[in-house]
């Protein structure tokens, strides 16, 4: 069993090292101004008999050394859509359509840009899998320390 926690934290831990990793890429990237061409709600029913899911759609332009690009991507990982009408229009309101922003563009590769940066909150949350790691391993402990008696 203490195995068990050790392998399952340890790869929760990872997992969520991973995350935090993600969440930093875009804090490297350029800052540069951008144009909000378009801002809409889209309302979808996965299924018939279903809520309607609302998604921000956003379409925004900027320049990099002289050459114009367009992205949609408010993050890098998009946040799922949402049964809340309320929270897609607090959402839309931040990037009103004809509106200056500021965008993070990849140096590497100019046409991938985002608006956001992801959350660290991984990083922040990475001792709960880690209590389990620490546990497996008193298990452990425990159990060879009665094979010695």
């Amino acid at each position: 069993m203490g195995l068990f926690l050790i392998v399952v934290g340890s790869f929760f831990a990872w997992r969520m090292w991973l995350s935090y990793e993600k969440a930093q890429i875009t804090r490297k990237w350029s800052q540069v101004p951008c144009r909000i061409v378009s801002s809409r709600i889209v309302s979808e029913r996965p299924t018939p008999h279903s809520d309607a899911a609302h998604r921000v759609e956003v379409r925004y332009e900027y320049e990099v050394n002289g050459v114009k690009h367009s992205s949609t991507r408010i993050r890098q990982v998009e946040a799922a859509p949402t049964l809340h009408f309320d929270d897609a229009v607090q959402k839309q309101q931040q990037y009103p359509t004809g509106s200056t922003q500021t965008c993070w563009v990849n140096p590497a590769a100019p046409d991938e840009a985002v608006l956001q940066h992801g959350s660290r909150a991984a990083l922040y949350s990475i001792w709960f899998p880690l209590l389990f790691v620490l546990g497996g391993f008193g298990m452990l402990r425990g159990a060879l320390k009665r094979a010695g008696q």
